[in-house]
C-alpha cells in the first residue's frame, strides 16, 4: 500500500443520503435514504431518462435547475447539501476520459493535485510517476492523450481523480464505450483502487455486468 493510498484510507467515510427524493415535472425518481460505507459500491440501475444520473448530480452539486430535490447528503458526516460543487470532495468519472488535449498525460495529472506549498516540482513529478506506475502506465508522463488507447485514457483519468484525493467516487457509467474484454479490465482496475483507499462509490448504469462487478447493493429504477 503507497503512502497516498495510506493518507486516503485513513480519511476514509462514508457518504449518507438523509431521505433525498428527486422529481422532475412532479414525477418521483429518486427517493434514498441510506449510506454507502468506505469500500462499498452502491450500484443505481435503470433505463436512460430513468433518473440514474440525477443522484450524481445532486451529491456532485450540479443538478439542472429543472429538478425538484429534497433531503440532505452527508459525506463523512459533513453536509455537503449546498456546499459549492468545487469543496464537495468527490470524484467523478464519466463515460468519456476527458483528457485535455492541451495537455500531457503527466500534465493532466499534475492539474489534479491539491495545491501544497511544501510540494515542490520534484515532489509532484514522483507522485504523478507514482500514479502512473500504479496504474500500470510507467514512463507515459510525456505522452500525449490522444496516442493512448482507449483503457490507457480511462486509467489515467482514475488516477487524475484519486489524485485529487477525493472522498468519495462517483461513476456515471465509465465503461459503456469499451468493448467488452477492456470493459472487465477497467471495471477490475477502478473497483480494486476505490476499494483499496476505502472510498465508497455510486456508479450508475444500465448494465447488469456492472452492478455483478461491483459486488454491493443494487437499486433499480423504473423509468
Amino acid at each position: 500500500m503507497t503512502v497516498e493510498t495510506k493518507r486516503n484510507a485513513a480519511a476514509a467515510s462514508s457518504l449518507c443520503f438523509h431521505a433525498v427524493k428527486i422529481e422532475l415535472a412532479g414525477r418521483r425518481l429518486i427517493d434514498l435514504d441510506g449510506c454507502i460505507e468506505p469500500g462499498e459500491v452502491l450500484t443505481v440501475m435503470g433505463p436512460s431518462g430513468c433518473g440514474k444520473s440525477s443522484l450524481l448530480a445532486y451529491v456532485a452539486g450540479f443538478l439542472d435547475p429543472a429538478f425538484t430535490a429534497a433531503g440532505g447528503v452527508t459525506l463523512g458526516g459533513n453536509d455537503i447539501t449546498s456546499m459549492p460543487a468545487e469543496n464537495r470532495r468527490v470524484g467523478l468519472l464519466f463515460q468519456d476520459a476527458l483528457l485535455f488535449p492541451h495537455m500531457s498525460v503527466g500534465g493532466n495529472l499534475s492539474f489534479a493535485l491539491p495545491h501544497d506549498p511544501a510540494l515542490d516540482s520534484s515532489a509532484r513529478r514522483d507522485r504523478i510517476d507514482a500514479a502512473l506506475e500504479e496504474a500500470g502506465l510507467a514512463g507515459m508522463a510525456d505522452r500525449d492523450p490522444a496516442t493512448l488507447s482507449g483503457g490507457q485514457q480511462s486509467r489515467v483519468a482514475l488516477m487524475r481523480v484519486l489524485l485529487a484525493q477525493p472522498s468519495a467516487l462517483l461513476l456515471d457509467e465509465p465503461f459503456s464505450k469499451l468493448d467488452s474484454d477492456l470493459r472487465q479490465q477497467i471495471r477490475d482496475f477502478v473497483f480494486a483502487e476505490a476499494r483499496s483507499r476505502r472510498l465508497p462509490v455510486l456508479l450508475v448504469t444500465h448494465d447488469p455486468a456492472d452492478a455483478a462487478a461491483a459486488g454491493g447493493r443494487v437499486i433499480e429504477l423504473t423509468g
